[in-house]
């Protein structure tokens, strides 16, 4: 798999906490046996509701999902992150990706990236105020840009996830662990320049 350098692209304001698995894609879509096809199960139940996000026209061809705290919980199905990438999102950014989807995330080269709850918020009311709002995600310096609504355009830190590795007490055995530690740069809000979820 090619490295994740940056992701460019539109954002789809899910805006809701604790997301989880079965709520992403719902169990029945389990018994698939291929990788792909997953796109129309996505959020499922919610996109019976007109009103749901994704069904906004708007918002099409969106590649970044702007979520809230806890996204992914639940069960460990590798499924949920098969159906955002056949739906066409590359990343999803939120307060807090929870640990196995993060994992999964970084086998199949979807990017989890973690800011604080403020930095979504302006996400998120920057793309409301204007659909057509881009992001950009710079994976290798760990920093997220766009628009915000105060007109600030400068990039924001977010907290970063090493490239999974194997753990050092169970190498050779066990599958390759992310882990994350949070960045801490000047007060431009540029990250440091260790890399977030470079997928090799």
């Amino acid at each position: 798999m090619e490295p994740v350098r940056n992701i460019v692209g539109r954002a789809l304001p899910l805006a809701r906490a604790d997301v989880d698995t079965d709520q992403i894609i719902p169990s029945h879509w389990l018994k698939r046996l291929e990788r792909t096809g997953y796109g129309p199960g996505l959020f499922e139940a919610w996109r019976k509701d007109p009103a749901f996000v994704l069904n906004d026209p708007r918002y099409r061809g969106a590649t970044v999902l702007l979520a809230g705290a806890n996204f992914g919980g639940g069960s460990s199905r590798e499924h949920a992150v098969w159906a955002l990438l056949d739906a066409g999102f590359r990343a999803v950014i939120a307060p807090r990706v929870a640990d196995i989807f993060r994992n999964n995330a970084l086998r199949n080269g979807f990017v989890p990236v973690e800011v604080d709850a403020d930095t979504v918020a302006s996400l998120v009311a920057a793309v409301r105020l204007d659909p057509a709002t881009t992001i950009t995600i710079d994976v290798e310096h760990a920093t997220v840009q766009a628009p915000w609504p105060s007109g600030d355009i400068r990039p924001r830190r977010v907290l970063a996830h090493a490239a999974p590795r194997r753990s050092r007490r169970h190498r050779g055995h066990a599958a390759p662990r992310a882990r994350y530690r949070r960045v801490r740069g000047e007060a431009t809000g540029v990250a440091a320049a260790r890399p977030i979820a470079v997928l090799r």
